[in-house]
């Protein structure tokens, strides 16, 4: 079976049978040949697993060994309930009237207890990855949906993700002129196109100059530009406002053992996932948040040597120690009211938590 020795997807890959795992920090040099899964985690640590088989998912097998069983919707708890996220935003909005920051994203972690199942042999064995794939495939389908599952009994570091991801964080390609760079950043969320608000379009152009900036830090000089502003983006029961930046990457970036060491330090985290300032922003996240958001606003997909597609890793669903947890938040700016970011959230969780409980 493909659960005990892990199995990804992303982007028309889908791969099976993982052999080893690297820290991308440590060795970014390693994701120039060859294959990888890479998960990155909001505060840093940055992993990625190379596997023994990839194919395109029209090729691979597209049913789930086992079928979903979730947590029961009773059971999931926020890291923060309104009242404290409420306080966290008025926080904010002070340091914003301030002058510290212009924008922070605030977020909370829902959790659930969700023990592991049993397996054919009837022993232990984890939930199953592949099976919520294909659920929120079938009932939240998004543009960059992941899934990278590699089990302890592997032997190998072990990760648990399922992202319904609607955010490109990088997409790296050769071209003509060089080696492009794009990222998608998403900023402005309602429920209908008609829901969106000058707060959100004034926050989306705000998220698009900072990454506009990340990518300066490892372009050629002029070649950064905004390539789309402020579309509007349908998805599942919500519309969000998208931009496109792109870049040629600079010599000195995409020579051998440099490029994922000058893209991580130039644009990581994601820029919409954090705030403007990012380094204030991160300070007052790390101050106002109560959870680690792990895998949550990190990024997820896969490199290939000089190419590569991350998402950001909002929409995700992450399981460690009997425990399954998913992330949801807001962008605060002076112009935020406190109770429409709550429920903000809310929008964000509501489908993906129905859909990955029992």
């Amino acid at each position: 079976m493909t659960g005990a020795t892990g199995w990804a997807s992303f982007d028309g890959r889908v791969a099976t049978d993982a052999v080893e795992c690297v820290d991308v920090l440590e060795q970014p040099e390693r994701l120039e040949t060859g294959t990888w899964f890479v998960v990155a985690d909001f505060e840093g640590r940055a992993r990625a697993w190379r596997f023994a088989r990839v194919q395109d998912a029209d090729s691979a097998s597209a049913e789930p060994s086992t079928r979903w069983h979730g947590p029961p919707s009773e059971t999931w708890t926020s890291s923060m309930g309104q009242a404290a996220y409420e306080a966290a935003v008025e926080r904010v909005r002070e340091y914003v009237r301030d002058g510290e920051v212009y924008q922070a994203n605030i977020c909370r972690v829902l959790s659930a207890p969700l023990p592991g199942r049993v397996d054919e042999a009837g022993g232990a064995a984890e939930p199953d990855a592949r099976a919520l794939a294909a659920r929120l495939a079938a009932g939240n389908p998004a543009p960059h949906a992941a899934a990278v599952h590699v089990p302890a009994a592997s032997g190998l570091d072990p990760v648990w993700v399922v992202s319904a991801s609607p955010e490109l964080y990088l997409a790296v390609s050769d071209g003509p002129d060089g080696t492009f760079v794009e990222s998608g950043p998403i900023k402005g969320t309602a429920r209908t196109p008609d829901g969106l608000t000058e707060k959100d379009r004034a926050e989306n152009v705000m998220i698009t100059d900072l990454v506009r900036n990340d990518l300066q830090t490892v372009s050629r000089p002029g070649t950064v530009a905004v390539t789309s502003l402020l579309a509007v983006e349908q998805h599942p029961g919500l519309v969000h406002l998208v931009s496109r930046v792109r870049g040629t990457l600079a010599d000195d970036v995409v020579r051998p053992g440099e490029l994922w060491r000058s893209l991580l330090a130039g644009t990581f985290p994601p820029g919409s996932v954090s705030g403007a300032p990012k380094s204030s922003a991160l300070r007052i996240i790390r101050e106002l948040e109560t959870a680690p958001r792990g895998p949550y606003c990190g990024a997820v997909g896969w490199v290939d040597g000089g190419r590569a597609s991350l998402a950001v890793g909002i929409r995700t669903f992450w399981w460690a120690d009997g425990v399954l947890r998913f992330g949801t938040g807001a962008g605060i700016t002076w112009g935020s009211d406190p109770t429409a970011e709550w429920h903000e959230t809310e929008l964000k969780a509501e489908r993906l938590v129905a859909l990955a409980s029992s």
